[in-house]
């Protein structure tokens, strides 16, 4: 595990993106803009960049195949809550993680 890719001031940028893109794809769910698929694609990229720098540990339980699900119709609103969900928990897996490292 990289403990400073997981560095708080570093991880609380990548969920601070995550938040103003998340108001943003509620918001094109809500007027059905036509939007959300392209917003989500954005933010489906920016989880697998803060995973890649973080690395693989930060990834909650079936990650993988959740995020497999959330690929092939980015565009659903159920996609969009499930990509919320992964960054809520990876968010306090990080934490988790931290405070594991800073005990050893």
């Amino acid at each position: 595990m990289n403990s400073e890719a997981i560095a708080k001031d570093k991880v609380d940028a990548w969920f601070a993106q995550w938040i103003t893109l998340q108001a943003t794809i509620h918001t094109a769910h809500d007027t059905r803009s036509g939007m959300a698929q392209q917003l989500m694609e954005e933010a489906i990229e920016l989880f697998e960049q803060l995973v890649q720098a973080a690395g693989d540990e930060v990834l909650p339980i079936n990650g993988v195949e959740r995020l497999a699900f959330i690929k092939a119709k980015p565009g659903q609103y159920a996609c969009y809550r499930q990509l919320d969900e992964l960054f809520k928990e990876t968010k306090k897996r990080t934490a988790r993680l931290r405070i594991q490292a800073s005990k050893s």
